[in-house]
């Protein structure tokens, strides 16, 4: 009797670290190098990972240059991929200022004047949530499962 064998996705991981300035200048050059480095890891632009980690890093990125911004502190945005999962990261050093999580989002109304971005990243991301960051402040992730969302 023959072994089969199952087959296996590679289990590297990539991870892409940069700061921006606590700008909106920063934020659309976060969302510019984020595809970028999606682009060189074999996400093409483009495609649908691609354009939904656009909007997502382009939402988290805004978020933290417009209220989580501290005069002369950047944000920091994390990319990591691996076969399974594409997690984004955004850090900002004011952790007093922070949504609630996916929770909260269900009392957002089209009207309402704060939250309403948080919307589009609860309808594109798989998993979403707001954790401590140390020494200090915030982050922001958002996570999209790869199986079955390839291209």
């Amino acid at each position: 009797m023959r072994a089969t064998s199952t087959p296996r996705l590679p289990v590297t991981a990539r991870v892409f670290v940069q700061r921006f300035s606590s700008t909106p200048r920063g934020a659309r050059l976060a969302r510019h190098l984020a595809l970028h480095r999606l682009d060189a890891w074999g996400v093409p632009y483009g495609s649908a990972v691609s354009d939904t980690a656009a909007l997502l890093v382009a939402e988290l990125a805004a978020n933290a240059v417009t209220h989580g911004r501290v005069p002369g502190r950047d944000i920091e945005v994390r990319l990591r991929l691996d076969a399974y999962t594409l997690r984004i990261d955004v850090s900002d050093s004011r952790g007093e200022c922070r949504p609630r999580g996916p929770e909260s989002t269900a009392a957002v109304t089209p009207e309402a004047e704060r939250g309403r971005g948080l919307l589009i990243v609860d309808a594109l991301a798989d998993r979403w949530g707001v954790f401590d960051r140390v020494p200090v402040g915030k982050t922001v992730r958002a996570e999209l499962d790869l199986r079955g969302n390839a291209g």
